[in-house]
């Protein structure tokens, strides 16, 4: 009846301890994928700023498309588009919804190459040496970017990424808190057999190793749950919200659930190691307190 009730409790004393890894890890992998994904988002909201280069009357063809070429091939466009003056015309009537030609009697507007910026140059600096860049070539007439925007977007983006950072710090410190309290309880229920080990002649080490081993398959078997929990989050998500598939780097996420794996057994390593050690160095009297 002994062997039943003792068999019984550890069976559940390694569920609890399971379940418990399980969940502080899908809480860890969850706000990573959120991370991830803020900083998707940020960069294609960075990848939307662009700039329009105002080309010359008088540009040719041959040197309009040489500037193209040479604009794509730079290390700050994303992509780059070729706008004659009527289709500007075309474009800005929609917008207008009346026929400015004939009420003017000619199209004032210009040529342009309007260039989508990478996320890494959507920023003030990074925008006034490529308009000094593109005024010093002879085809371009001005570079017409909103300065207003591109500060404000970089502004509130920092701020989002430093609030996110905080919360991240936090969240690690009390999901260690919790995986480290979890094993030293469940180390705890078995310190008895630790110290009757350390009586009969068993070393530190011997008594530690199966130990050790448990809380590595622990956690690896937590960090398993814990995939499976933020796969079927994703599933959901993504199945209510279809335009998110678009943030999803497969092999970011790869990378997340390696994290996740190599995160529960590092921490149920260590947290089991301290937490058998302490109670190798107690003496059997402080056992019952």
């Amino acid at each position: 009846m002994s062997d039943k009730y003792s068999k019984r409790r550890l069976t559940g004393s390694t569920f609890t301890t399971i379940v418990s890894l399980s969940l502080v890890l899908f809480m860890l992998g969850l706000l990573g994928i959120i991370i991830l994904n803020t900083r998707k988002l940020a960069d294609n909201v960075k990848e939307n700023i662009g700039f329009q280069v105002i080309l010359n009357e008088n540009a040719k063809e041959v040197d309009v498309a040489k500037l193209q070429k040479t604009i794509d091939a730079s290390d700050y466009a994303k992509s780059t588009e070729f706008v004659t003056k009527d289709e500007a015309a075309e474009r800005l009537q929609e917008d207008l919804g009346e026929d400015f030609i004939d009420f003017l009697g000619f199209n004032p507007l210009l040529s342009s190459i309007n260039v989508h910026l990478k996320a890494e140059y959507a920023n003030a600096d990074s925008l006034q040496w490529i308009e000094k860049e593109m005024l010093d070539t002879r085809l371009v007439k001005e570079v017409i970017y909103q300065k207003s925007l591109v500060s404000m977007i970089n502004e509130n983006v920092q701020k989002i990424s430093l609030i996110i950072l905080g919360f991240s710090s936090l969240l690690m410190i009390i999901a260690l808190a919790l995986i480290n309290n979890t094993i030293r309880l469940s180390i705890y229920s078995k310190r008895f057999i630790i110290k009757t080990m350390q009586l009969v002649g068993a070393t530190q080490g011997f008594i530690r190793r199966p130990f050790v081993f448990a809380g590595i398959r622990h956690g690896v078997y937590g960090a398993l749950i814990a995939i499976v929990m933020l796969v079927g989050v994703l599933y959901f998500t993504q199945k209510q919200l279809p335009e998110l598939k678009e943030l999803q780097d497969q092999n970011m996420l790869l990378t997340l659930f390696g994290i996740v794996v190599v995160l529960g057994i590092v921490i149920s390593w260590i947290s089991t190691s301290l937490a058998v050690r302490k109670y190798l160095r107690l003496k059997s009297d402080d056992l019952y307190f």
